[in-house]
């Protein structure tokens, strides 16, 4: 008799097997001849080894539909039934059609099925761009949206095993307040820089998961000084608010790249925060950097705003758009 073991690593138990197992009985009852126990995030099955192979192709199916919407139904699971033998596998993980990553489609699909996708024109550039690009600049003004469809991409890469990482980073730099001395740990006291980050995590990953991927730094979120010294390779990473990262520092994180690294800088240019003294090391870094193949710069607009209506006046009337 054989035996295959699967660790259930991206996606939620509940939501997998249904309430009071339901989905979990409909997948047993395709395969009567094999033995499938299933405890927390593990999977076991035993049984005929060519009966195994046809459940496998059938689940890891199933598990791809539940990574990619975070959402199943009964009926899912009979169409993934009915389609099963269309499907090649790659690398044992379902292949994602081309069809499937176009710009205009969403990106992610968050908790209770929340669908995350690029809103405007120049995020959508911003999904295509890093398909054919390894370091994307995402430049643009308060509200435009660059920051949250960074995050998103990120997330996308990780459900679809293209990166086994994500790392999400800033500078600590005050925005014009004196914070003075911030009580806590390390974390306490640099969480509140990142908060934004976290904010966008939670509308894409459960609760649950996200806690998990945090503590096992699945998902990393720390201050740019602390990418001094690092190779990230195998990695989606994110650098937010790169305005406020002097010239050394931006040329610091940009050469800890691995050879299979994605990268993102976010930034809006007229909201630096530096000391008068210092210079944005991100307007630097986009003349010095323009002409280089696989680095893409986009621009975003008040066009491309999307939070309340006010925002673009606001930002009109600052002389920021």
């Amino acid at each position: 008799m054989n035996e295959l073991s699967i660790t259930l690593e991206y996606v939620n138990p509940a939501v997998l097997w249904g309430a009071q197992n339901e989905h979990f009985e409909i997948v047993k009852k395709q395969f009567p001849k094999l033995k499938v126990v299933a405890r927390g995030n593990e999977v076991k099955v035993l049984g005929d080894e060519q009966e195994i192979s046809a459940f496998k192709g059938y689940f890891d199916r199933i598990i791809a539909h539940v990574e990619q919407y975070n959402s199943l139904t009964p009926n899912d699971i009979e169409s993934i039934l009915e389609t099963a033998t269309e499907v090649t596998p790659t690398k044992g993980k379902t292949a994602v059609k081309a069809e499937e990553k176009r710009s205009g489609d969403p990106i992610v699909f968050g908790p209770n099925g929340m669908v995350i996708k690029a809103r405007t024109a120049n995020q959508r550039r911003m999904v295509d761009s890093i398909v054919k690009n390894d370091i994307l600049f995402a430049i643009g003004p308060a509200g435009t949206g660059k920051t949250y469809t960074a995050v998103a991409l990120a997330v996308r890469a990780l459900r679809n095993k293209e990166v086994k990482r994500i790392i999400l980073t800033r500078p600590a730099v005050e925005a014009g307040e004196n914070l003075g001395f911030l009580p806590g740990d390390l974390k306490e006291k640099v969480d509140p820089y990142l908060r934004p980050l976290y904010d966008a995590l939670d509308d894409m990953i459960p609760a649950e998961k996200l806690k998990v991927f945090l503590e096992n730094r699945t998902i990393e979120v720390a201050p740019l000084a602390f990418m001094r010294g690092r190779t990230l390779d195998n990695c989606f990473v994110i650098l937010d608010e790169a305005q406020n990262a002097t010239d050394m520092q931006l040329k610091m994180f940009l050469t800890r790249m691995g050879p299979t690294a994605k990268f993102i800088v976010t930034g809006d240019v007229t909201q630096i925060d530096l000391p008068k003294k210092q210079q944005s090391g991100l307007q630097n870094a986009i003349k010095l950097l323009d002409d280089i193949e696989g680095i893409d710069i986009i621009y975003l607009s008040g066009g491309d705003v999307v939070r309340h209506k006010l925002v673009r006046r606001i930002l009109e009337a600052y002389g920021d758009i």
